[in-house]
């Protein structure tokens, strides 16, 4: 049967030893190269072996356990998903969830690793697999057909022995099963598993070697003599300018997907912890540390809620959620109403916190539930084993959640319990020291807290775009009491906004889609820019430099304190 790009059939790759943890394996198939590699978790991928910025191959780059990072200019992509998590060349942004690495399908089983050349076929064990503790013996690699290599493998049995020919260009001899490996139309590689262990593994090693590379020699003096066939020529696809160097800043609202609550526990004091899993058991998509998802309630509300997750952690997400006596009905649904094993409506991750890991210095502060979006982003700067320091601010230690996953972090992590507010500010001056070059501050909490971090940062030199900040809620009291007109310069259209509504109240009315989340001037989604005219800024999305550079909005609670605003949309 000739060699075909579109083959279905499931082909051994590489043997379970070929792919320790922290390795890259450069495997072969149907004219593809493959960058193979084993995630901490046991995850094993199989992905076109070339990163979609130049093309450099993946298989000589740094496997991080749950990331691996092309040694050309450090793009990381996510187990599982092969989704892109970073970009050094825009590390203020997060990349869009679009630019994700081709997968191939991937089974360990029987001693090696399999794959395919697409999902058409499921895979199935050969006629006998079951039950054994299968021993793979040592690959041969071979210049010559698999149609070639087949029928020299048949051609080694005894007289007296039948061969058994297995689906899937194999060949079973006596206890020993052959498989031949169709690296591309005129190459091959034999690999060979054995029922059981053997006694003397050396000898046994030394026996069938000896054998095929009689084999392999036979096989390559008559493929010399013969026409060498048309290699295979698979496509490589392009990643566009745009999606590699544009952030996916905004996910339309209404594009869900659903999950099941796979567990619910009490995470700390007030604090409730909530996995969430795809209902087929697939993995989920890619997120970057500081990504949030929307959650719609089964009261209709919408909220959100910061990802804890460490990278490549795809087979769920894991979310925080203070119950508040306070709340205004979100918070108070989730805790007191869903189940495990019920059902929610999710976004796909959204980042408006990218962290960045080109800093020689990382400083994390949290307080209270501020903690979820500051802990995944220290589980991915612990993995890349890059430097930070976490501090997290109590009332008390009942009240600190996820305290086991903080515990087995590798960096530095300090507890600060019950201090007042005076003493809050010393800590935190401490902890800022005087701004360095390249050294990064994050910071998420009550909206108190961020607004004593951000002045006392500044007091010390820091500039705003070092200083990042999420808040989860904007306590502002927001004046709607202005009526302007606001031009959009790309849908040409003029629109009166009068007193009491918001632009993207009033662009809604008129009939544009614009996306949104919190509407409260806090997640960033329905971030515009500007063009002309002075923003009465209300949001606590953007920094202070941002806010005087006049050049973006928040249109769910920002105005104009001009009589017309000029917007890019």
């Amino acid at each position: 049967m000739p060699l075909s790009l579109s083959d279905p059939t499931w082909y051994p790759i590489a043997s379970s030893e070929d792919l320790p943890f922290r390795h890259v394996y450069h495997g072969q198939l149907l004219g593809r190269e493959l960058a193979v590699w084993r995630a901490d978790d046991g995850n094993v991928n199989a992905w076109e072996n070339r990163c979609l910025h130049r093309g450099v191959r993946l298989s000589i780059g740094i496997n991080e356990g749950q990331e691996l990072k092309c040694q050309y200019h450090g793009w990381r992509y996510a187990n599982r998903s092969a989704g892109c998590t970073y970009i050094p060349a825009h590390p203020a942004d997060a990349p869009a969830r679009r630019i994700e690495n081709r997968k191939y399908p991937v089974r360990e089983a029987f001693g090696l690793i399999w794959s395919a050349a697409n999902d058409d076929q499921p895979f199935a064990p050969f006629p006998g697999a079951e039950g054994h503790d299968w021993f793979a013996l040592r690959p041969v690699p071979v210049n010559a057909t698999p149609e070639d290599v087949l029928a020299g493998l048949s051609r080694l049995a005894p007289d007296d022995q039948s061969v058994e020919f297995i689906p899937g260009r194999a060949v079973t001899l006596g206890s020993a099963h052959f498989f031949v490996q169709p690296v591309d139309a005129a190459r091959s590689v034999i690999r060979g598993i054995l029922p059981e262990k053997p006694a003397d593994e050396i000898a046994t090693l030394r026996y069938y070697n000896e054998q095929l590379t009689k084999l392999r020699d036979s096989l390559e003096r008559a493929a010399a003599k013969k026409p060498a066939p048309e290699p295979l020529q698979p496509v490589f696809e392009k990643v566009s300018v745009e999606l590699s160097t544009m952030p996916d800043i905004a996910v339309p609202r209404g594009n869900t997907f659903p999950v099941v609550v796979k567990r619910k526990w009490q995470s700390a004091d007030g604090v409730i912890g909530f996995e969430l899993a795809d209902r087929d058991g697939k993995h989920l998509p890619t997120f970057q540390p500081g990504a949030h998802i929307d959650v719609h309630l089964p009261n209709g509300l919408v909220r959100q809620y910061s990802l804890t997750n460490g990278p490549g952690d795809l087979m769920s997400y894991t979310i925080g959620v203070k119950a508040e006596s306070a709340s205004k009905g979100g918070s108070k649904v989730l805790v007191e109403s869903v189940r495990e094993g019920d059902v929610l409506a999710i976004s796909e991750p959204r980042n408006n916190f990218p962290l960045r890991r080109d800093a020689t210095r990382t400083v994390l502060i949290a307080a209270g539930i501020g903690i979820t979006p500051l802990l995944s982003m220290a589980r991915f700067l612990d993995k890349s084993s890059l430097n930070y320091e976490l501090h997290y601010f109590a009332r008390a230690s009942e009240t600190m959640a996820f305290s086991s996953e903080l515990d087995v972090l590798h960096g530095r992590v300090d507890r600060h319990i019950g201090l007042q507010r005076e003493a809050i500010k010393a800590k935190v001056t401490e902890v800022l020291g005087q701004y360095q070059f390249a050294n990064h501050v994050y910071i998420c909490g009550p909206g108190a807290m961020l607004e004593m971090v951000q002045e006392t940062a500044t007091a010390l030199g820091w500039p705003d775009e070092a200083v990042h900040f999420e808040y989860f809620e904007n306590t502002k009291t927001i004046d709607a009491s202005s009526a302007f007109d606001v031009e959009l310069a790309r849908s040409a259209l003029t629109l009166h906004v009068p007193a009491g509504r918001t632009i993207l109240e009033t662009m809604r009315e008129a009939g544009l889609t614009v996306p949104s989340s919190c509407e409260q001037g806090a997640c960033g989604t329905c971030l515009t820019g500007v063009i002309e005219g002075e923003v009465d800024h209300q949001d606590v999305y953007l920094n202070k430099t941002e806010k005087a550079s006049n050049t973006c909005m928040m249109t769910c609670v920002s105005r104009a304190k001009s009589g017309r605003l000029v917007l890019d949309i």
